[in-house]
């Protein structure tokens, strides 16, 4: 039935509405049905024009045309076991629902398209968020092949040390219990073991036992540093050790991840089923994931291409600061580079521990970091943090500078914006209470310069995806994981798409320093990176 429609949907003169278009994209693809020509999605248009609100069909009907959709459980039933496929639903209810929809999707364009304009974020709406949603398309499509078998092995490898790390646990503790349940577990260490004097309630007046709480008690009692062990290998293994293997699609022998376009308010692209965002990285258990990704066959390679420190150089541009862009032309490390400025030392006599307080400091720095915040994190006393953040900012004035303007921007305007017109609201900027004011500065920081990196990346997705189709290579994007790519590249490829891609990640925004890529090959992810 749906191939009657592949020559308007294939011809590139017909230009495409819709509502989360890349979902019908892939759906239209599984029955081998091509989407030409120009689009417009006026989910992605709201999630521009207003990125803090939801942006589904329904909430968007309601807000803009006062008009109630037919709900969807109308027809297939409440979510659950019982609930139905659109297949079992009869024809002519599947018409009207299927009319209604289009119809409010071209309504909701009308109201949108000048509204784009009066945000001035067209530009960004045609020329990044529109092409990327054939790039995201083609990546979910084109998925990636895990190795279950490995997997498999590591998840008997881990449940071996969880066991272990449970009895070591019930040693310290002095008896057995359950260590998934924060009310025993704060009874244990708070009513039992006395690690806290004034331990922190939750609003059922349980003990809290967050990660944040048991950090700040790990030099206590070696149980804490077990405890939060256990639940990082334990979140390991049911999220993705246990979990990857069952994704995999029957058809395709790959896992298909889903990209969210539309979620994260700073620009940034979210993914589910697997998130790959959230796999661990820092810790060699978790890095042992990425181990299970791998070529799909034996003619293919995997390469990692990653910008170096992209947030950095983003805040040396757009904060005009000559002091950090000088140590970025010179190709210097930059938080020895740091450190050597703020303890007013030669660069070769930075020690370790100068370099750690200045690292953590040059990326608290992007999130508005208090003395209090680097007190906390880096373990020292507050007068000391107070003095690091006073010598840094006496150091780079320029970055202290870009802070108070973009917050005094913020203030009397609402927003901020990054280098490519992406707007973020601060709707609470000038809140008189301090608090909420404060996390609305931070984020009046922070968000030009993540929402930059996430533009930067973008742009070179697009740029890519389209030199190698122009090429007619083998190679495939697969993966897009914060300022990482990763490629399945054919073997006989890899010196032909290595310049390619550096060249474009390079330059898909100019910046007034040098933009670094690290890029590597590997037979897995983990090999790569």
């Amino acid at each position: 039935m749906v191939e009657q429609f592949a020559g308007a949907f294939a011809d590139e003169r017909i230009e495409k509405t819709g509502q989360n278009l890349k979902y019908d994209i892939a759906v239209l693809k599984w029955y081998d049905i091509q989407v030409n020509g120009p689009l417009f999605d006026t989910m992605i248009a709201h999630y521009l024009i207003e990125p803090d609100l939801r942006h589904n069909m329904d909430f968007l009907a309601r807000t803009y045309l006062q008009y109630n959709p037919v709900p969807i459980e109308d027809l297939i039933g409440k979510k659950g076991k019982n609930q139905s496929g659109m297949r079992s639903v009869e024809l002519g209810a599947q018409k009207e629902y299927a009319c209604e929809d289009a119809d409010i999707t071209l309504q909701l364009r009308g109201v949108f398209e000048p509204m784009l304009d009066h945000t001035d974020t067209r530009a960004l709406f045609e020329e990044i968020e529109m092409p990327l949603v054939r790039v995201l398309a083609a990546m979910e499509s084109e998925g990636v092949k895990i190795d279950s078998e490995n997997l498999n092995q590591f998840s008997e490898q881990l449940e071996k040390e969880i066991r272990e790390m449970e009895q070591e646990i019930y040693r310290l503790a002095g008896g057995t219990f359950n260590i998934a349940s924060p009310k025993q577990l704060g009874e244990i260490l708070f009513d039992k073991m006395q690690l806290s004097d004034n331990p922190k309630q939750t609003k059922t007046k349980q003990h809290s036992t967050s990660e944040d709480v048991l950090q700040k008690l790990i030099n206590k009692h070696p149980i804490i540093q077990q405890i939060l062990d256990y639940r990082s290998l334990t979140k390991l293994k049911s999220t993705y050790v246990d979990t990857l293997p069952l994704l995999v699609n029957p058809r395709t022998g790959r896992i298909h991840t889903s990209y969210n376009q539309a979620v994260a308010s700073t620009g940034r692209l979210s993914s589910n089923n697997p998130n790959l965002q959230n796999i661990p990285i820092r810790t060699e258990r978790g890095r042992e994931i990425r181990k299970a990704f791998v070529p799909r066959n034996d003619r293919f390679t995997l390469l990692s291409a990653d910008y170096s420190q992209i947030e950095l150089r983003l805040i040396a541009h757009m904060s005009g600061d000559e002091a950090m862009k000088e140590a970025f032309r010179h190709g210097l490390d930059i938080h020895s580079a740091t450190a050597a400025r703020i303890y007013n030392v030669e660069i070769e006599d930075v020690t370790r521990e100068m370099r750690r307080n200045a690292k953590t400091v040059n990326f608290g720095i992007i999130y508005g970091i208090s003395a209090f915040g680097l007190s906390e994190r880096l373990n020292i006393p507050r007068k000391e943090a107070g003095d690091i953040i006073r010598q840094y900012f006496e150091r780079f004035p320029g970055i202290k500078k870009y802070m108070d303007t973009t917050i005094a921007f913020a203030r009397e305007n609402g927003y901020v914006e990054t280098i490519k017109k992406r707007r973020r609201y601060l709707r609470d900027i000038n809140s008189g209470n301090a608090v909420v004011r404060g996390f609305a500065e931070r984020n009046a920081i922070n968000a030009p310069i993540q929402g930059s990196s996430a533009d930067m990346i973008k742009i070179a997705m697009i740029n890519i995806f389209e030199e190698f189709n122009r090429k007619k290579l083998r190679s495939k994007m697969i993966l897009q994981v914060h300022d990482e790519l990763v490629f399945d590249v054919h073997q006989e490829e890899v010196e032909t798409v290595k310049p390619i891609i550096e060249r474009l990640m390079k330059s898909a925004i100019e910046l007034s320093i040098p933009v670094e890529v690290e890029m590597s090959t590997g037979s897995n992810w983990l090999e790569a990176h």
